[in-house]
């Protein structure tokens, strides 16, 4: 049996070059600073790698780098959503393919709160899986934004699916309920958020959290002190990051980017998807929140 998922799985985004085209060495300088960060694991692609804007060919790609990459050091959860059945099949046998922990797929906007339309869906995704399926349950206008008995009743027809990543608020409360929904036939839950509830979500028995990867280390500290008792260092460590993942859940992609330039990971900060960018007033704040949140900076340089 493999070991069950737990700590902290950061979401690695995809580098752009400033003409749009993906940039590998900018990538593989993304996983290497997850590893130094002595992250339990890496997610991808998701809602944070800006996943939607991948080709099928690019998606692959990257898929592939990331593990020969990894070489196996740390678990590899894919992204495999797609609300074609289908297609997120294919994305979920890729991930057998290159020994993932899971493979996580989101439950679709498409299909709504129909609990017997969602549980087909997954029905199919998960025939022939070859890793534990994780549940996304994203809001809406994202995800179907299922309440928590609807999440454990999908979990508890579908024997593949081990794990879930909640995101809908309020998590901690959420996160609670489908634990007793699902009556123990889950392996674990993760929470997500971009990391903002994660103190409770721990509190409530969440395995880990999987927020973007600009405060990978951080984030790495957070868990790890708490699986040791030390709840003081947790809390510390999550009063430092809050302030910028406020800023994040406003320019996401754009400030995950700029504080990864920032410290020396990547080139370019190039953003494909939609959403506010920063003007002169933002770059300002994010240069004082990242001063007072007094970050170390990496010890390697981008590729």
């Amino acid at each position: 049996m493999s070991k069950i998922l737990a700590g902290a799985f950061p979401v690695l985004p995809t580098p752009f070059r400033d003409d749009g085209s993906i940039d590998e060495a900018d990538f593989l300088s993304i996983i290497d600073f997850a590893l130094e960060s002595n992250v339990d694991g890496v997610v991808y692609p998701g809602v944070a790698s800006e996943v939607d804007t991948l080709t099928p060919e690019e998606r692959r790609r990257q898929v592939e780098l990331l593990a020969e990459r990894i070489g196996g050091r740390i678990p590899i959860i894919i992204g495999a959503s797609d609300p074609d059945p289908k297609a997120a099949a294919k994305h979920v046998a890729q991930a057998a393919e290159i020994g993932a922990g899971a493979a996580m797929v989101m439950a679709p906007l498409s299909l709504g709160n129909d609990i017997a339309a969602q549980t087909a869906y997954f029905k199919e995704v998960a025939a022939d899986a070859g890793v534990p399926i994780m549940l996304q349950n994203q809001p809406k206008p994202i995800g179907a934004g299922l309440t928590p008995e609807e999440v454990a009743a999908v979990a508890n027809a579908v024997p593949e699916i081990r794990y879930v990543k909640e995101e809908t608020a309020p998590c901690g409360q959420h996160l609670t309920r489908i634990k007793v929904a699902a009556n123990g036939s889950l392996d674990a839950i993760f929470g997500g958020a971009g990391g903002r509830y994660v103190t409770d979500e721990l509190a409530r028995g969440a395995a880990g959290t999987m927020p973007a990867a600009e405060l990978a280390d951080i984030h790495a500290q957070m868990i790890h002190a708490w699986q040791k008792g030390d709840v003081a260092t947790t809390r510390k460590l999550y009063n430092v990051s809050l302030p910028l993942l406020n800023f994040q859940a406003i320019f996401r992609m754009h400030m995950t980017k700029e504080v990864l330039r920032r410290r020396g990971v990547i080139k370019h900060t190039f953003v494909r998807g939609k959403g506010p960018k920063f003007d002169e007033g933002d770059a300002k704040e994010l240069a004082l929140l990242l001063a007072e949140a007094d970050l170390p900076y990496t010890n390697h340089k981008p590729n």
